[in-house]
């Protein structure tokens, strides 16, 4: 259940961050089709952060180090943007223009407002 919590949590930051970012958009005009498109980002954003981050983290850090941890701003807003080229790849309708601001401010975002919702809404039973 706490997987499910999360992924809903998870596509309301993404939604935010398509209401705040002008070069994060979901271009589609159906609500439904704009909540699966969300919810299947977030699936995909989860599984990249999952994966790949731990082995950029591992490989780059260095990195990290040298710059007191603010290359994890740069690490997440790649990430971010590889969200959208996957997405695209398989056809959803999900769009980051660029790496600045669209990916970087998109990624910090999401970040933010997951950590607010993951806050307010327990995961657990």
């Amino acid at each position: 259940m706490g997987y499910l919590i999360r992924l809903a949590i998870s596509a309301v930051a993404l939604w935010i961050t398509t209401l705040l970012i002008s070069g994060v958009a979901v271009t589609t005009d159906s609500t439904a089709k704009k909540i699966g498109t969300l919810l299947a980002v977030a699936a995909i954003f989860g599984i990249i952060n999952a994966i790949i981050r731990p082995i950029v983290k591992t490989v780059g850090c260095a990195f990290y180090v040298l710059t007191l941890g603010l290359i994890a701003i740069v690490v997440n807003g790649l990430l971010f943007l590889l969200t959208s080229w996957i997405a695209d790849k398989i056809g959803l309708p999900f769009h980051v223009d660029n790496f600045w601001p669209s990916a970087v401010l998109g990624a910090l975002i999401v970040g933010i407002v997951s950590w607010i919702l993951s806050m307010v809404v327990p995961d657990k039973d």
